[in-house]
C-alpha cells in the first residue's frame, strides 16, 4: 500500500462516534475518528514500513500519525527522525503513546528521553518522561543506568506536582513503572508513591483518572510480576 492508498482505507473506517470521543480527551483535525482495531487491519497489510511511516506521520493527520507508530521500524528510523515526530505530536495520544512507543524501541531512546525531559513545552516533556519509563520496561536491569533512574525517581516524586498537566500524568506513571519493571527500585517507588499520593490530571471535557502509584505497584507485587520485563513497547 502506498499513502493515497492508506488515507482512503482510514477515511472508510472513520467512526464519528469514535471521533467525538477522541476530541472530548484533546484529538485535533484533521483526523477520521478511527478505532485502533481498524488500525491494526490496515498495519496487517502494510506490516512495518519505514518510508511509508514517515509519510504518514508527515500527513499531520492523527489517525495516520498514530498509525506510522505502530507501522515505524525501530531498527531505521534516526534520531533526527524521531525528534520531528516529537515536535509535530499535537496532542498526547501522540506525545504519550505514538511517539514513546518507537523511541523507547530505539538503541538511543534513553538518551531521547533524557533530552526531552529538559524540554520547556509539556508534551516533549511529557514524551521524554513516557520513553523513559518504556525503555526501563523493556530493558534488563544490567543494561539500565540504575543510578541516574533512581534520581529519576526522586526527581517525579518532587516535581510533579508543580509539573506541566500532562508531564503530571506521565511522572506518575514513570513511578508506576519503575516500581514495576526494576525490582531493586520497587520499595523506593513505592515510598516515593506514598508521597506522591493523588495527581489530578486535566484534560479539556473528558475525566482523566489518575491511578495511585502505590496501588498499581502493589498490584503488581501481588500477582507475581515485579521485575518482568516487556517485549515490545507498543501494543
Amino acid at each position: 500500500m502506498n499513502k493515497s492508498e492508506v488515507m482512503q482505507e482510514l477515511k472508510s473506517y472513520g467512526d464519528e462516534r469514535t471521533k467525538n470521543t477522541l476530541m472530548k480527551h484533546g484529538a485535533k483535525e484533521p483526523f477520521f475518528g478511527v478505532k485502533v482495531a481498524d488500525l491494526k487491519q490496515i498495519l496487517k497489510k502494510t506490516k512495518k514500513n519505514h518510508e511509508l511511516s514517515l509519510e504518514l506521520y508527515a500527513t499531520g493527520n492523527s489517525d495516520a500519525m498514530y498509525l506510522a507508530s505502530l507501522m515505524a521500524d525501530e531498527t531505521q528510523i534516526t534520531q533526527a527522525q524521531l525528534e520531528e515526530w516529537v515536535d509535530q505530536a499535537h496532542w498526547y495520544y501522540l506525545s504519550e503513546y505514538a511517539v514513546p512507543w518507537v523511541a523507547a524501541e530505539t538503541s538511543f531512546g534513553f538518551e531521547l528521553g533524557l533530552k526531552w525531559i529538559e524540554d520547556k513545552r509539556e508534551l516533549v516533556q511529557d514524551a521524554g518522561w513516557a520513553t523513559l519509563a518504556l525503555f526501563a520496561a523493556m530493558n534488563k536491569d544490567d543494561d539500565l543506568d540504575l543510578p541516574l533512574y533512581q534520581k529519576l525517581l526522586q526527581r517525579a516524586g518532587n516535581e510533579v506536582h508543580s509539573a506541566q498537566n500532562r508531564v503530571r500524568f506521565a511522572m506518575n506513571n514513570f513511578v508506576i513503572s519503575i516500581g514495576s519493571y526494576i525490582e531493586s527500585l520497587t520499595g523506593e517507588a513505592i515510598e516515593v508513591g506514598a508521597k506522591i499520593g493523588k495527581v489530578n490530571v486535566t484534560l479539556g471535557s473528558a475525566a482523566c483518572k489518575v491511578p495511585l502509584a502505590t496501588e498499581y505497584i502493589q498490584k503488581v507485587v501481588d500477582r507475581g510480576s515485579i521485575g518482568k520485563k516487556r517485549k515490545t513497547a507498543r501494543c
